[in-house]
């Protein structure tokens, strides 16, 4: 009996100890990270020259869009009393393309995409393209530089409504910001890589390299989808840079975080200490917000495995291009919109604001290569090295919206251990053009905490 006891109690010992390294135990930081020349050449080949950028589409291009729409295969006709459920309604899309080939007027909406001072700059082989727009004030207003940064399948084109908001000093602030917006490595204008390897933290390291470059060796951040995944390792890894991080998209990724979910969903007393009472459906019961997860995590798992198969089709049709973003700003803005016959498109946007979106991708030819960063991220290179595990030092604001991705007040804090502001919003994934003024007001009101923040110490 004796022997069988302590034969418990060293296993109890080891279990408990394997449960403690797992769960409440961060990884070390990966090494310096190697600036990696990621474009065609030898390293150093190109200049790092700022050069001003005006988006301009050759009329080839745009009579090669014009045909393809018109000639496109005959639709399948959805299921009765289907809507959104199957994904993009044919009877929606086909609204949309014929909207897009004798409507949508693209030498117009270039003149209004162009409304910002745009450039390029070769960071580490690449080009990359932003828009940079610095605001004019009175004096005394104090200026503050602002890099946001989009995600999939969203473009620069998100934040068209929100820049000049974040640009015009505001009612009670004594600041204003000067913004900087590039194109993620491979979306839109920005240059993709030529060999694998552009993970989140090396792009991280090139867009910290290119506010380097144009002059900014600390400045504040903010993003959400994958914007906010680059940001968040730019802050983890490079804390010293970072004056304050907002996110409309605050996540955590750590053994913790998901022993907690679980053990939340066995424990009733628990979730209150872990979710808001008002919150507790957007994450229980567990099995339904896994299988919700899953269903709609479909596109991930084919992205983050074979990117270039899928992209095939997509960067050959207009019309496939089209009903595979925009089923995403359907859900993403409002799951119940799916048993809408009009996906809700129009609730926030119009068919341009969609389009303008869309034509990022089309004219860039940049479908394929947005959908590798997925497959750069999802895999064991990446995810081995922990760094979303790792606490955020610098100060955090979060902006969660109701239709967004969810992480609960219990498991922030495990990650964002200088969380400075958090508030709730009515609102999907695509907040800074879906709601610009509420987004906005926010950034504002994180800044003038951090910038407080600063004072006091």
């Amino acid at each position: 009996m004796g022997k069988l006891f302590i034969l418990l109690v060293l296993f109890s010992a080891y279990f408990g100890y394997k449960i403690k390294t797992s769960l409440f135990s961060t990884s070390p930081l990966p090494p310096k990270l190697d600036e990696i020349w990621w474009g065609p050449g030898k390293p150093g080949s190109i200049k790092s020259v700022v050069k001003p950028f005006t988006i301009s589409v050759p009329d080839s291009v745009l009579d090669d869009l014009r045909w393809r729409l018109e000639h496109h295969r005959p639709f399948t006709p959805p299921l009765e009393g289907v809507q959104q459920q199957y994904g993009m309604n044919t009877k929606l899309l086909k609204e949309v393309v014929d909207y897009w080939r004798t409507k949508y007027n693209w030498r117009s909406r270039e003149t209004f995409l162009n409304k910002f001072p745009q450039f390029t700059v070769n960071i580490q082989g690449l080009d990359i393209h932003y828009i940079h727009v610095k605001p004019k004030v009175a004096e005394g207003v104090k200026i503050l530089p602002l890099l946001i940064l989009h995600g999939w399948p969203g473009s620069v084109r998100e934040f068209y409504e929100i820049i000049p908001i974040l640009t015009t000093p505001q009612v009670g602030q004594d600041f204003v910001f000067e913004i900087i917006a590039p194109h993620i490595p491979g979306y839109g204008f920005s240059k993709p890589a030529v060999r694998p390897g552009l993970s989140p933290d090396h792009i991280a390291l090139v867009l910290k390299n290119m506010m380097n470059h144009l002059g900014f060796k600390k400045f504040y951040t903010q993003g959400g989808d994958f914007g906010a995944i680059i940001l968040q390792n730019m802050a983890i890894l490079y804390p010293e840079v970072i004056l304050g991080y907002h996110s409309n998209m605050c996540l955590v990724s750590s053994p913790l975080s998901f022993f907690k979910q679980v053990l939340a969903s066995f424990l009733p007393s628990f979730p209150s200490w872990y979710v808001r009472p008002e919150h507790y459906d957007r994450l229980f019961p567990v099995s339904e917000y896994f299988m919700a997860r899953l269903k709609e995590n479909g596109y991930l798992h084919e992205q983050a495995t074979k990117p270039d198969t899928l992209g095939v089709g997509i960067n050959d049709s207009p019309v496939g291009l089209a009903a595979y973003i925009l089923e995403k700003f359907t859900t993403g803005t409002n799951k119940t919109w799916q048993l809408r016959e009009d996906g809700g498109l129009l609730e926030y946007f119009t068919y341009d604001d969609l389009l303008d979106n869309i034509m990022f991708y089309w004219i860039t030819q940049s479908a394929t290569t947005s959908f590798r960063l997925y497959s750069e991220t999802f895999n064991r290179a990446y995810m081995g090295k922990g760094i979303l595990s790792q606490p955020i030092k610098v100060p955090t604001a979060c902006a969660r919206f109701s239709n967004d991705f969810y992480t609960a007040d219990g498991m922030l804090k495990d990650v964002h251990i200088n969380l400075i502001q958090l508030n709730d919003y009515e609102g999907g994934h695509f907040a800074a053009m879906q709601l610009p003024k509420i987004l906005a007001e926010d950034i504002y009101n994180a800044v003038r905490l951090f910038e407080d923040n600063k004072r006091s110490k």
